[in-house]
């Protein structure tokens, strides 16, 4: 996975980080009284169906600026497709209290729901391109409590640490840091729970990356008894049905837990040509999915999300800047093949 912050690249790759938080922190955001419509491209979507903020100062919405800037009307359109939806907003390792007020305060004046993704935990990404965290488990704690503090009382939804409970599973992380990181799972979920307005998701990976069987119990250890749920496909491209089938035999094994789906780039499958094992690095073909929304048409499925940010690098493969980055090229083409 990845966060542009923070870096990141994993099998099933996640997504961006908090670029444009240097500019919420300034005051420079123009998510205030007019609804992000300083930029037509990013415009708030309607609440009732899709109730979380649209950042007028993401990647997507720049590059729509610049084409619109330099005449090329076609890409600007293709570009919009993604900059008029709302996105994650990973948290990066710095300065995650300011970033945090910024991104829930900006959300909060425009009426909308802040979506932030967490993605720090000590021995990330076992070594591959996202790698990093937090250098240990007590600052890692204490940066979760910064990410609480600012997000204070105001409405967040939160996927907490793509792929982290996924790499205990799979034996990519060593075994000397199993405990920690199932103790730091658990530990965020009841730190972040304690905001009023808070909701939790804690990754559980993707349809094509372990079973239900070798999950369930996992998950429980990690505490999403105390989450509202967890997330499914996250910076991954299985399609919505599987995403939903897997999300349901999770869900049945952990309390009927509700879950929520990525469906940033899952609009044409996963990529299947080449080496299997790059297969989630910069897929070519691939397309964005359905539109962020919370009516899915099922009580379990609470919300279809783009938490991987679309048009962000997965890692310098296949052509690609390293992860996070804003990859335009890609970004085209999965506007392009958006059905």
């Amino acid at each position: 996975m990845y966060g542009s912050n923070s870096g990141r690249g994993l099998r099933v790759t996640a997504c961006a980080a908090a670029t444009g938080a240097a500019l919420l922190v300034a005051g420079c955001s123009s998510g205030g009284e007019d609804k992000g419509e300083k930029n037509p491209a990013t415009s708030q979507q309607p609440k009732a169906t899709d109730p979380y903020w649209v950042n007028p100062d993401g990647n997507a919405a720049k590059q729509v600026e610049d084409y619109t800037k330099d005449g090329d009307d076609k890409n600007a359109d293709l570009i919009k497709k993604i900059a008029s939806q709302p996105v994650g907003e990973w948290i990066g390792p710095d300065s995650p209290e300011e970033e945090a007020r910024g991104f829930t305060e900006a959300a909060a004046k425009a009426d909308r729901d802040a979506l932030l993704v967490l993605y720090n935990v000590p021995h990330r990404d076992c070594g591959q391109f996202s790698k990093g965290g937090a250098s240990d488990g007590n600052a890692y704690r204490e940066w979760v409590d910064k990410v609480a503090k600012g997000i204070g009382d105001r409405r967040a939804t939160v996927v907490l640490e793509p792929d982290a409970l996924l790499h205990l599973v799979d034996g990519c992380t060593p075994q000397e840091f199993h405990e920690e990181r199932f103790d730091l799972l658990k530990g965020a979920i009841e730190r972040l729970k304690q905001q009023p307005a808070t909701t939790v998701y804690l990754d559980a990976g993707n349809a094509g990356w372990q079973s239900p069987d070798a999950l369930f119990e996992p998950l429980q250890r990690a505490g999403v008894d105390k989450a509202d749920g967890f997330s499914v496909n996250v910076s991954n491209f299985f399609p919505t049905d599987l995403s939903q089938e897997f999300g349901k035999k999770l869900s049945a094994k952990v309390g009927n837990k509700p879950f929520v789906i990525d469906t940033s780039r899952n609009g044409n499958g996963p990529y299947t040509q080449g080496d299997p094992a790059e297969n989630w690095c910069n897929p070519p073909g691939r397309a964005l999915g359905e539109p962020p929304t919370t009516k899915t048409g099922d009580p379990l499925v609470k919300a279809y999300l783009w938490v991987k940010r679309p048009g962000e690098s997965d890692g310098d493969c296949k052509g690609g800047p390293k992860a996070g980055d804003w990859y335009p090229e890609y970004a085209l083409e999965l506007a392009r093949n958006a059905k």
